[in-house]
Protein backbone atom coordinates (compact mmCIF):
# COMPACT_ATOMS: atom_id res chain seq x y z
CA UNK A 1 0.00 0.00 0.00
CA UNK A 2 1.34 3.43 -1.02
CA UNK A 3 2.31 5.61 1.91
CA UNK A 4 0.52 9.01 2.05
CA UNK A 5 2.34 12.12 0.92
CA UNK A 6 3.64 13.69 4.13
CA UNK A 7 5.28 16.73 2.52
CA UNK A 8 3.21 17.88 -0.49
CA UNK A 9 5.21 21.08 -0.96
CA UNK A 10 8.50 19.24 -0.94
CA UNK A 11 7.10 16.66 -3.34
CA UNK A 12 5.98 19.37 -5.75
CA UNK A 13 9.44 20.96 -5.63
CA UNK A 14 11.08 17.63 -6.45
CA UNK A 15 8.53 16.74 -9.13
CA UNK A 16 8.96 20.12 -10.79
CA UNK A 17 12.71 19.71 -10.75
CA UNK A 18 12.55 16.36 -12.52
CA UNK A 19 10.06 17.72 -15.04
CA UNK A 20 12.43 20.62 -15.66
CA UNK A 21 15.13 18.06 -16.44
CA UNK A 22 12.97 16.58 -19.21
CA UNK A 23 12.32 20.07 -20.57
CA UNK A 24 16.05 20.81 -20.54
CA UNK A 25 16.69 17.52 -22.35
CA UNK A 26 14.02 18.42 -24.91
CA UNK A 27 15.73 21.77 -25.52
CA UNK A 28 19.00 19.94 -26.08
CA UNK A 29 17.36 17.70 -28.67
CA UNK A 30 15.73 20.66 -30.42
CA UNK A 31 19.05 22.52 -30.62
CA UNK A 32 21.03 19.56 -31.94
CA UNK A 33 18.54 17.81 -34.24
CA UNK A 34 19.18 17.90 -37.98
CA UNK A 35 15.59 17.68 -39.26
CA UNK A 36 12.96 20.41 -39.12
CA UNK A 37 10.43 17.78 -38.00
CA UNK A 38 12.00 17.87 -34.54
CA UNK A 39 13.46 21.39 -34.51
CA UNK A 40 10.46 23.22 -35.91
CA UNK A 41 7.44 20.93 -35.58
CA UNK A 42 8.10 19.47 -32.09
CA UNK A 43 7.30 15.89 -33.14
CA UNK A 44 8.96 14.21 -30.13
CA UNK A 45 8.69 13.41 -26.45
CA UNK A 46 11.15 13.10 -23.55
CA UNK A 47 10.44 11.23 -20.30
CA UNK A 48 12.21 10.01 -17.17
CA UNK A 49 11.02 6.66 -15.77
CA UNK A 50 11.57 4.51 -12.70
CA UNK A 51 13.38 1.18 -12.95
CA UNK A 52 10.18 -0.58 -14.01
CA UNK A 53 9.80 1.78 -16.95
CA UNK A 54 6.92 3.82 -15.53
CA UNK A 55 7.07 7.54 -16.35
CA UNK A 56 7.66 9.89 -13.44
CA UNK A 57 8.15 13.14 -15.37
CA UNK A 58 7.28 14.04 -18.96
CA UNK A 59 8.45 17.00 -21.05
CA UNK A 60 5.85 19.72 -21.24
CA UNK A 61 6.40 20.38 -24.94
CA UNK A 62 6.36 17.79 -27.69
CA UNK A 63 3.59 15.25 -28.27
CA UNK A 64 1.61 14.34 -25.12
CA UNK A 65 0.17 11.23 -26.77
CA UNK A 66 3.71 9.87 -27.19
CA UNK A 67 4.43 10.38 -23.50
CA UNK A 68 1.26 8.47 -22.64
CA UNK A 69 2.56 5.28 -24.26
CA UNK A 70 6.23 5.40 -23.20
CA UNK A 71 5.56 3.26 -20.10
CA UNK A 72 3.97 0.40 -22.06
CA UNK A 73 6.70 0.72 -24.68
CA UNK A 74 9.46 0.45 -22.09
CA UNK A 75 7.73 -2.48 -20.42
CA UNK A 76 7.84 -4.39 -23.72
CA UNK A 77 11.49 -3.45 -24.22
CA UNK A 78 12.27 -4.77 -20.73
CA UNK A 79 10.63 -8.08 -21.69
CA UNK A 80 13.25 -8.32 -24.43
CA UNK A 81 16.14 -6.88 -22.40
CA UNK A 82 15.59 -7.65 -18.66
CA UNK A 83 16.84 -5.17 -16.06
CA UNK A 84 19.85 -7.33 -15.18
CA UNK A 85 21.18 -7.17 -18.77
CA UNK A 86 21.57 -3.39 -18.94
CA UNK A 87 24.92 -1.61 -18.65
CA UNK A 88 25.69 2.05 -18.20
CA UNK A 89 25.87 3.60 -21.68
CA UNK A 90 23.45 1.15 -23.31
CA UNK A 91 20.84 2.38 -25.76
CA UNK A 92 17.95 0.44 -27.29
CA UNK A 93 15.91 1.71 -30.23
CA UNK A 94 12.73 0.48 -31.93
CA UNK A 95 10.11 1.74 -34.33
CA UNK A 96 7.88 -1.35 -34.22
CA UNK A 97 4.37 0.20 -34.53
CA UNK A 98 2.88 -2.42 -32.21
CA UNK A 99 5.45 -1.54 -29.51
CA UNK A 100 6.30 2.12 -30.08
CA UNK A 101 4.30 5.10 -31.32
CA UNK A 102 2.27 3.49 -34.07
CA UNK A 103 4.21 3.92 -37.31
CA UNK A 104 7.70 3.36 -38.69
CA UNK A 105 8.92 6.98 -39.02
CA UNK A 106 8.91 7.39 -35.22
CA UNK A 107 12.00 5.95 -33.56
CA UNK A 108 11.84 5.38 -29.81
CA UNK A 109 15.03 5.28 -27.71
CA UNK A 110 15.46 3.87 -24.19
CA UNK A 111 18.60 4.26 -22.05
CA UNK A 112 19.31 3.19 -18.45
CA UNK A 113 20.06 5.50 -15.53
CA UNK A 114 22.56 4.15 -12.97
CA UNK A 115 23.28 5.67 -9.57
CA UNK A 116 26.04 4.39 -7.30
CA UNK A 117 26.35 1.34 -9.51
CA UNK A 118 22.67 0.34 -9.38
CA UNK A 119 20.00 0.62 -12.07
CA UNK A 120 17.51 3.20 -10.80
CA UNK A 121 15.54 4.24 -13.87
CA UNK A 122 15.37 4.89 -17.59
CA UNK A 123 15.28 7.87 -19.92
CA UNK A 124 13.07 7.64 -22.99
CA UNK A 125 12.50 9.62 -26.14
CA UNK A 126 10.52 9.18 -29.33
CA UNK A 127 10.94 11.36 -32.40
CA UNK A 128 9.79 11.43 -36.00
CA UNK A 129 12.68 10.68 -38.36
CA UNK A 130 13.23 12.58 -41.63
CA UNK A 131 13.10 9.31 -43.61
CA UNK A 132 12.69 5.62 -42.82
CA UNK A 133 12.97 4.14 -46.33
CA UNK A 134 10.10 2.43 -48.06
CA UNK A 135 8.16 3.67 -51.05
CA UNK A 136 5.47 6.31 -50.41
CA UNK A 137 2.20 5.02 -51.85
CA UNK A 138 -1.40 5.00 -50.74
CA UNK A 139 -1.66 1.51 -52.23
CA UNK A 140 0.56 -0.16 -49.64
CA UNK A 141 -1.16 -3.27 -48.31
CA UNK A 142 1.39 -4.33 -45.70
CA UNK A 143 3.86 -2.77 -43.31
CA UNK A 144 7.04 -3.76 -45.16
CA UNK A 145 6.23 -1.32 -47.97
CA UNK A 146 6.36 1.62 -45.58
CA UNK A 147 10.01 1.43 -44.52
CA UNK A 148 12.52 -0.48 -42.45
CA UNK A 149 11.14 -2.19 -39.32
CA UNK A 150 13.46 -1.95 -36.31
CA UNK A 151 12.67 -4.46 -33.56
CA UNK A 152 14.12 -3.55 -30.14
CA UNK A 153 17.87 -3.47 -30.84
CA UNK A 154 20.89 -2.11 -29.03
CA UNK A 155 22.29 0.88 -30.89
CA UNK A 156 24.90 1.47 -28.18
CA UNK A 157 26.41 -1.08 -25.82
CA UNK A 158 28.27 0.34 -22.82
CA UNK A 159 28.71 3.62 -24.67
CA UNK A 160 30.01 2.14 -27.94
CA UNK A 161 28.05 2.19 -31.20
CA UNK A 162 26.87 -1.19 -32.45
CA UNK A 163 28.33 -0.54 -35.90
CA UNK A 164 26.44 -3.31 -37.64
CA UNK A 165 23.08 -1.96 -36.47
CA UNK A 166 24.04 1.57 -37.51
CA UNK A 167 25.25 0.46 -40.94
CA UNK A 168 22.13 -1.60 -41.61
CA UNK A 169 19.84 1.26 -40.61
CA UNK A 170 21.61 3.98 -42.60
CA UNK A 171 21.85 1.77 -45.69
CA UNK A 172 18.04 1.64 -45.89
CA UNK A 173 17.16 5.34 -45.76
CA UNK A 174 17.44 8.19 -48.23
CA UNK A 175 18.83 10.77 -45.80
CA UNK A 176 21.35 8.87 -43.64
CA UNK A 177 23.10 12.02 -42.42
CA UNK A 178 19.91 13.63 -41.20
CA UNK A 179 18.63 10.42 -39.63
CA UNK A 180 21.88 9.77 -37.74
CA UNK A 181 22.03 13.41 -36.67
CA UNK A 182 18.55 13.13 -35.17
CA UNK A 183 19.43 9.89 -33.37
CA UNK A 184 22.49 11.57 -31.88
CA UNK A 185 20.24 14.46 -30.80
CA UNK A 186 18.00 11.97 -29.01
CA UNK A 187 21.08 10.45 -27.36
CA UNK A 188 22.16 13.93 -26.24
CA UNK A 189 18.76 14.43 -24.62
CA UNK A 190 19.22 11.13 -22.78
CA UNK A 191 22.58 12.25 -21.48
CA UNK A 192 20.92 15.33 -19.96
CA UNK A 193 18.21 13.19 -18.33
CA UNK A 194 20.78 10.80 -16.91
CA UNK A 195 22.96 13.56 -15.46
CA UNK A 196 20.05 15.48 -13.95
CA UNK A 197 18.49 12.33 -12.51
CA UNK A 198 21.76 11.39 -10.80
CA UNK A 199 22.09 14.92 -9.40
CA UNK A 200 18.49 14.69 -8.17
CA UNK A 201 19.18 11.53 -6.19
CA UNK A 202 22.44 12.88 -4.79
CA UNK A 203 20.96 16.21 -3.74
CA UNK A 204 17.98 14.61 -1.98
CA UNK A 205 20.08 11.78 -0.54
CA UNK A 206 17.92 9.07 -2.09
CA UNK A 207 19.35 5.68 -3.12
CA UNK A 208 16.80 5.35 -5.96
CA UNK A 209 13.48 6.69 -7.24
CA UNK A 210 11.21 4.13 -5.59
CA UNK A 211 9.76 6.31 -2.83
CA UNK A 212 9.46 9.38 -5.06
CA UNK A 213 7.87 7.40 -7.91
CA UNK A 214 5.30 5.81 -5.60
CA UNK A 215 4.26 9.24 -4.32
CA UNK A 216 3.93 10.99 -7.69
CA UNK A 217 2.15 8.00 -9.24
CA UNK A 218 -0.32 7.92 -6.34
CA UNK A 219 -0.88 11.68 -6.55
CA UNK A 220 -1.63 11.63 -10.29
CA UNK A 221 -3.82 8.55 -9.94
CA UNK A 222 -5.82 10.04 -7.08
CA UNK A 223 -6.36 13.33 -8.93
CA UNK A 224 -7.84 11.63 -11.97
CA UNK A 225 -9.98 9.20 -9.98
CA UNK A 226 -11.38 12.11 -7.96
CA UNK A 227 -12.39 13.82 -11.20
CA UNK A 228 -13.98 10.64 -12.58
CA UNK A 229 -16.08 10.18 -9.44
CA UNK A 230 -17.76 13.51 -10.17
CA UNK A 231 -19.30 12.03 -13.32
CA UNK A 232 -22.58 10.12 -13.12
CA UNK A 233 -22.13 6.41 -13.73
CA UNK A 234 -23.37 5.31 -17.12
CA UNK A 235 -22.57 4.34 -20.69
CA UNK A 236 -22.14 7.27 -23.06
CA UNK A 237 -21.97 6.59 -26.80
CA UNK A 238 -21.02 8.40 -29.98
CA UNK A 239 -20.11 7.56 -33.54
CA UNK A 240 -17.81 9.50 -35.86
CA UNK A 241 -17.52 9.13 -39.63
CA UNK A 242 -14.55 10.14 -41.73
CA UNK A 243 -13.50 9.92 -45.38
CA UNK A 244 -11.23 6.91 -44.93
CA UNK A 245 -9.96 5.57 -48.27
CA UNK A 246 -11.89 4.96 -51.45
CA UNK A 247 -14.39 2.22 -50.84
CA UNK A 248 -13.49 2.01 -47.14
CA UNK A 249 -14.97 4.98 -45.21
CA UNK A 250 -13.92 5.17 -41.57
CA UNK A 251 -16.45 4.76 -38.78
CA UNK A 252 -15.44 5.10 -35.14
CA UNK A 253 -17.96 3.66 -32.67
CA UNK A 254 -17.17 4.66 -29.11
CA UNK A 255 -18.68 3.75 -25.73
CA UNK A 256 -17.40 5.61 -22.66
CA UNK A 257 -18.30 3.60 -19.58
CA UNK A 258 -18.10 5.44 -16.26
CA UNK A 259 -18.15 3.29 -13.13
CA UNK A 260 -17.13 4.79 -9.82
CA UNK A 261 -13.57 6.03 -10.15
CA UNK A 262 -12.81 4.23 -13.41
CA UNK A 263 -13.52 4.82 -17.09
CA UNK A 264 -13.51 2.14 -19.76
CA UNK A 265 -13.51 3.04 -23.44
CA UNK A 266 -14.75 0.41 -25.86
CA UNK A 267 -14.50 0.71 -29.65
CA UNK A 268 -16.64 -2.30 -30.53
CA UNK A 269 -18.48 -1.53 -33.77
CA UNK A 270 -15.61 0.40 -35.35
CA UNK A 271 -14.64 -0.28 -38.98
CA UNK A 272 -12.58 -3.33 -39.82
CA UNK A 273 -8.88 -2.84 -40.55
CA UNK A 274 -8.11 -1.92 -44.15
CA UNK A 275 -5.32 -2.78 -46.60
CA UNK A 276 -4.26 0.86 -46.51
CA UNK A 277 -2.12 2.95 -44.20
CA UNK A 278 -4.89 4.44 -42.03
CA UNK A 279 -4.85 1.64 -39.41
CA UNK A 280 -4.11 2.69 -35.81
CA UNK A 281 -2.31 0.16 -33.61
CA UNK A 282 -3.82 -0.44 -30.18
CA UNK A 283 -1.03 1.36 -28.33
CA UNK A 284 -1.58 4.48 -30.45
CA UNK A 285 -5.35 4.11 -30.01
CA UNK A 286 -4.88 3.86 -26.25
CA UNK A 287 -2.62 6.94 -26.14
CA UNK A 288 -5.06 9.10 -28.11
CA UNK A 289 -7.93 7.96 -25.91
CA UNK A 290 -6.41 8.53 -22.47
CA UNK A 291 -4.78 11.88 -23.29
CA UNK A 292 -8.03 13.65 -24.37
CA UNK A 293 -9.71 12.30 -21.24
CA UNK A 294 -6.88 13.44 -18.99
CA UNK A 295 -7.00 17.06 -20.19
CA UNK A 296 -10.80 17.04 -20.07
CA UNK A 297 -11.12 15.73 -16.53
CA UNK A 298 -7.89 16.76 -14.80
CA UNK A 299 -6.00 19.39 -16.79
CA UNK A 300 -4.07 20.83 -13.85
CA UNK A 301 -2.15 17.84 -12.46
CA UNK A 302 1.16 17.08 -14.15
CA UNK A 303 1.10 13.77 -16.05
CA UNK A 304 2.95 10.52 -15.43
CA UNK A 305 2.20 6.77 -15.45
CA UNK A 306 -0.27 7.22 -12.61
CA UNK A 307 -2.39 9.55 -14.75
CA UNK A 308 -3.54 6.68 -16.95
CA UNK A 309 -4.21 3.86 -14.46
CA UNK A 310 -7.92 4.62 -14.03
CA UNK A 311 -8.63 4.39 -17.79
CA UNK A 312 -8.84 1.18 -19.80
CA UNK A 313 -9.17 0.98 -23.58
CA UNK A 314 -10.41 -2.02 -25.55
CA UNK A 315 -11.03 -2.60 -29.25
CA UNK A 316 -11.75 -5.80 -31.16
CA UNK A 317 -8.71 -7.22 -32.88
CA UNK A 318 -8.80 -6.77 -36.61
CA UNK A 319 -10.45 -3.34 -36.49
CA UNK A 320 -9.03 -0.07 -37.76
CA UNK A 321 -8.18 0.87 -34.16
CA UNK A 322 -6.54 -2.50 -33.34
CA UNK A 323 -5.17 -3.99 -36.57
CA UNK A 324 -3.21 -7.22 -36.76
CA UNK A 325 0.38 -7.33 -37.95
CA UNK A 326 1.54 -6.61 -40.66
CA UNK A 327 -1.12 -4.02 -41.49
CA UNK A 328 0.14 -0.76 -43.05
CA UNK A 329 0.01 2.08 -40.51
CA UNK A 330 2.06 5.05 -41.71
CA UNK A 331 -1.02 7.33 -41.70
CA UNK A 332 -2.35 5.97 -38.40
CA UNK A 333 -3.06 9.49 -37.17
CA UNK A 334 -5.89 9.76 -39.71
CA UNK A 335 -7.75 7.32 -37.49
CA UNK A 336 -6.16 7.88 -34.06
CA UNK A 337 -6.74 11.64 -33.98
CA UNK A 338 -10.47 11.10 -34.56
CA UNK A 339 -10.86 9.35 -31.22
CA UNK A 340 -10.95 12.63 -29.29
CA UNK A 341 -13.96 13.70 -31.37
CA UNK A 342 -15.84 10.50 -30.52
CA UNK A 343 -14.98 10.71 -26.81
CA UNK A 344 -15.97 14.37 -26.49
CA UNK A 345 -19.21 13.89 -28.41
CA UNK A 346 -20.05 10.97 -26.12
CA UNK A 347 -19.41 13.01 -22.97
CA UNK A 348 -21.03 16.24 -24.20
CA UNK A 349 -24.36 15.50 -22.44
CA UNK A 350 -22.67 15.31 -19.02
CA UNK A 351 -19.76 17.72 -19.56
CA UNK A 352 -21.19 20.42 -21.86
CA UNK A 353 -19.10 23.10 -20.19
CA UNK A 354 -15.79 21.30 -20.80
CA UNK A 355 -15.85 19.51 -24.14
CA UNK A 356 -14.93 21.16 -27.45
CA UNK A 357 -16.58 20.58 -30.81
CA UNK A 358 -14.68 18.59 -33.44
CA UNK A 359 -11.37 20.13 -34.45
CA UNK A 360 -10.32 20.46 -38.08
CA UNK A 361 -6.92 19.10 -37.13
CA UNK A 362 -8.45 15.89 -35.85
CA UNK A 363 -6.98 14.32 -37.88
CA UNK A 364 -3.96 16.40 -38.87
CA UNK A 365 -3.23 17.05 -42.55
CA UNK A 366 0.38 16.30 -43.43
CA UNK A 367 2.20 16.93 -46.72
CA UNK A 368 5.60 15.47 -47.61
CA UNK A 369 7.69 17.02 -50.37
CA UNK A 370 10.77 15.16 -51.64
CA UNK A 371 13.06 15.36 -54.61
CA UNK A 372 16.37 16.65 -55.90
CA UNK A 373 17.23 20.32 -56.29
CA UNK A 374 18.83 21.84 -59.38
CA UNK A 375 22.30 21.17 -57.94
CA UNK A 376 21.56 17.46 -57.55
CA UNK A 377 21.10 17.51 -53.77
CA UNK A 378 18.30 15.34 -52.38
CA UNK A 379 15.81 16.80 -49.94
CA UNK A 380 12.72 15.68 -48.04
CA UNK A 381 10.49 17.99 -46.02
CA UNK A 382 7.30 17.34 -44.10
CA UNK A 383 4.88 20.25 -43.95
CA UNK A 384 3.37 20.36 -40.47
CA UNK A 385 0.61 22.96 -40.46
CA UNK A 386 -2.47 23.23 -38.31
CA UNK A 387 -6.20 23.54 -38.78
CA UNK A 388 -8.83 25.20 -36.59
CA UNK A 389 -9.83 23.86 -33.19
CA UNK A 390 -13.44 23.29 -32.20
CA UNK A 391 -15.29 25.86 -30.12
CA UNK A 392 -16.36 25.29 -26.53
CA UNK A 393 -19.36 26.51 -24.58
CA UNK A 394 -17.55 29.66 -23.49
CA UNK A 395 -14.85 30.33 -26.08
CA UNK A 396 -14.32 30.46 -29.81
CA UNK A 397 -12.08 27.75 -31.17
CA UNK A 398 -8.41 28.59 -31.55
CA UNK A 399 -7.33 29.18 -35.14
CA UNK A 400 -4.54 27.14 -36.75
CA UNK A 401 -3.90 25.23 -33.52
CA UNK A 402 -3.02 21.55 -33.29
CA UNK A 403 -5.36 19.20 -31.43
CA UNK A 404 -5.28 16.45 -30.19
CA UNK A 405 -1.64 16.37 -31.18
CA UNK A 406 0.71 19.15 -30.11
CA UNK A 407 2.91 19.48 -33.16
CA UNK A 408 3.96 22.94 -34.24
CA UNK A 409 3.75 24.40 -37.72
CA UNK A 410 7.39 25.35 -37.88
CA UNK A 411 8.66 28.40 -39.70
CA UNK A 412 8.34 28.82 -43.44
CA UNK A 413 11.85 30.28 -43.43
CA UNK A 414 13.31 27.07 -42.01
CA UNK A 415 11.54 24.95 -44.60
CA UNK A 416 12.73 27.20 -47.41
CA UNK A 417 16.29 27.18 -46.06
CA UNK A 418 16.49 23.37 -46.16
CA UNK A 419 14.70 22.78 -49.47
CA UNK A 420 14.27 24.52 -52.84
CA UNK A 421 10.53 25.01 -52.20
CA UNK A 422 9.03 28.48 -52.01
CA UNK A 423 6.01 29.37 -49.89
CA UNK A 424 3.94 31.92 -51.78
CA UNK A 425 1.40 32.52 -49.05
CA UNK A 426 0.37 31.29 -45.63
CA UNK A 427 -2.77 32.96 -44.29
CA UNK A 428 -5.90 32.40 -42.23
CA UNK A 429 -8.75 30.87 -44.24
CA UNK A 430 -11.68 33.26 -43.83
CA UNK A 431 -15.03 31.63 -43.13
CA UNK A 432 -13.58 28.19 -42.43
CA UNK A 433 -14.62 28.08 -38.76
CA UNK A 434 -18.04 26.59 -38.10
CA UNK A 435 -20.66 29.19 -37.16
CA UNK A 436 -22.19 29.08 -33.71
CA UNK A 437 -22.73 31.04 -30.53
CA UNK A 438 -19.02 30.34 -30.27
CA UNK A 439 -17.23 30.17 -33.61
CA UNK A 440 -14.95 27.33 -34.62
CA UNK A 441 -11.27 28.15 -35.13
CA UNK A 442 -10.07 29.03 -38.61
CA UNK A 443 -7.93 26.83 -40.80
CA UNK A 444 -5.32 28.25 -43.15
CA UNK A 445 -4.36 28.41 -46.81
CA UNK A 446 -0.78 27.56 -47.74
CA UNK A 447 0.51 27.88 -51.31
CA UNK A 448 3.72 26.02 -52.16
CA UNK A 449 5.68 26.61 -55.38
CA UNK A 450 8.26 24.36 -57.05
CA UNK A 451 10.84 26.72 -58.63
CA UNK A 452 13.19 23.93 -59.75
CA UNK A 453 13.63 22.33 -63.17
CA UNK A 454 12.68 18.93 -61.73
CA UNK A 455 9.37 17.50 -60.50
CA UNK A 456 8.91 17.22 -56.74
CA UNK A 457 7.15 14.26 -55.20
CA UNK A 458 4.13 15.34 -53.13
CA UNK A 459 2.53 12.95 -50.64
CA UNK A 460 -0.71 14.10 -49.02
CA UNK A 461 -2.01 12.37 -45.89
CA UNK A 462 -5.25 13.97 -44.83
CA UNK A 463 -8.96 13.56 -44.29
CA UNK A 464 -12.04 15.81 -43.87
CA UNK A 465 -12.35 16.27 -47.64
CA UNK A 466 -15.98 15.10 -47.39
CA UNK A 467 -16.61 14.89 -43.63
CA UNK A 468 -16.11 18.26 -41.88
CA UNK A 469 -15.43 18.85 -38.21
CA UNK A 470 -18.86 18.75 -36.61
CA UNK A 471 -20.27 21.33 -34.24
CA UNK A 472 -21.94 20.72 -30.87
CA UNK A 473 -25.18 21.93 -29.29
CA UNK A 474 -26.45 23.41 -32.55
CA UNK A 475 -23.09 24.68 -33.77
CA UNK A 476 -22.32 24.27 -37.46
CA UNK A 477 -19.49 22.25 -39.02
CA UNK A 478 -16.24 23.81 -40.14
CA UNK A 479 -15.09 24.00 -43.75
CA UNK A 480 -13.66 20.87 -45.36
CA UNK A 481 -10.08 20.50 -46.55
CA UNK A 482 -8.78 20.40 -50.11
CA UNK A 483 -5.65 20.78 -52.23
CA UNK A 484 -5.72 22.41 -55.68
CA UNK A 485 -2.98 22.83 -58.29
CA UNK A 486 -2.55 26.17 -60.07
CA UNK A 487 -4.14 24.48 -63.10
CA UNK A 488 -7.37 24.11 -61.11
CA UNK A 489 -6.98 20.35 -60.74
CA UNK A 490 -7.86 19.00 -57.30
CA UNK A 491 -5.35 16.67 -55.66
CA UNK A 492 -6.86 13.94 -53.46
CA UNK A 493 -5.90 14.28 -49.81
CA UNK A 494 -4.64 10.69 -49.75
CA UNK A 495 -2.36 10.55 -52.75
CA UNK A 496 1.17 10.45 -54.10
CA UNK A 497 1.71 12.78 -57.07
CA UNK A 498 4.22 15.09 -58.70
CA UNK A 499 4.42 18.86 -58.38
CA UNK A 500 5.71 19.80 -61.81
CA UNK A 501 8.57 22.27 -62.39
CA UNK A 502 7.20 25.80 -62.01
CA UNK A 503 3.89 24.55 -60.58
CA UNK A 504 2.16 25.53 -57.34
CA UNK A 505 -0.32 23.84 -55.05
CA UNK A 506 -2.78 25.52 -52.67
CA UNK A 507 -3.50 23.45 -49.56
CA UNK A 508 -6.56 24.55 -47.60
CA UNK A 509 -6.70 23.33 -44.01
CA UNK A 510 -10.14 22.74 -42.44
CA UNK A 511 -11.85 24.76 -39.73
CA UNK A 512 -13.20 23.65 -36.37
CA UNK A 513 -16.83 23.07 -35.49
CA UNK A 514 -18.94 25.73 -33.82
CA UNK A 515 -20.71 25.49 -30.46
CA UNK A 516 -24.30 26.58 -29.90
CA UNK A 517 -26.84 28.08 -32.33
CA UNK A 518 -25.32 30.72 -34.66
CA UNK A 519 -28.26 33.06 -34.07
CA UNK A 520 -27.27 33.27 -30.39
CA UNK A 521 -23.91 34.88 -31.16
CA UNK A 522 -23.64 38.29 -29.55
CA UNK A 523 -23.88 41.14 -32.11
CA UNK A 524 -20.58 42.71 -31.06
CA UNK A 525 -18.77 39.41 -31.63
CA UNK A 526 -20.39 38.96 -35.04
CA UNK A 527 -19.30 42.51 -35.91
CA UNK A 528 -15.75 41.79 -34.72
CA UNK A 529 -15.68 38.67 -36.92
CA UNK A 530 -16.64 40.82 -39.89
CA UNK A 531 -14.15 43.58 -39.17
CA UNK A 532 -11.37 41.10 -38.55
CA UNK A 533 -12.02 39.19 -41.76
CA UNK A 534 -12.84 35.97 -39.90
CA UNK A 535 -16.06 35.48 -41.86
CA UNK A 536 -16.83 35.53 -45.57
CA UNK A 537 -19.59 37.47 -47.25
CA UNK A 538 -21.62 34.28 -47.57
CA UNK A 539 -21.31 33.58 -43.86
CA UNK A 540 -22.29 37.16 -42.97
CA UNK A 541 -25.37 36.92 -45.17
CA UNK A 542 -26.34 33.63 -43.53
CA UNK A 543 -26.05 35.28 -40.10
CA UNK A 544 -28.27 38.20 -41.17
CA UNK A 545 -30.93 35.82 -42.47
Amino acid sequence: MTRPVTDPVGLEVRWDRLAAATDEAASTMLRTAFSTIIRESNDYTVVVMDRRGRTMAESRAGIPGFAALMSSLTGLVLDRFPAGDWQDGDCVITNDPWIATGHLPDIAMITPIFHRGALVGFAGTAAHSPDIGGTPTMGATELISEGILIPPLRLFRAGRVEQGVKDLLLANVRLPGALWGDLEAQAAAHAVCRRRAQEFLADFDEPDFERFAAEVHALADTALRTAIRELPDGVYRAGVDADGVEGHPTHIECAVIVSGDRIAIDYTGTSAQVPFSTNSTLNYTRAYSVYPLKILLDPATRTNWGSYRAISVTAPEGTIVNPTFPAPVVARHLTGHLLSCAIYQALAPVLPDRVVADSGGAPALRVRFAGVDDDGRPFAQMLFANAGMGASQDKDGLSTTAFPTNSGSGSVEALEATSPLRFVRKELRAGSGGRGRRRGGLGQDIEVHNPTRRPVQMVLLGDRERHPALGLAGGEPGATAHAVLDTGERVPLKSVSQLAPGASVLISFPGGGGFGPPEDREPHLAEADELGGYTTADAREETRR
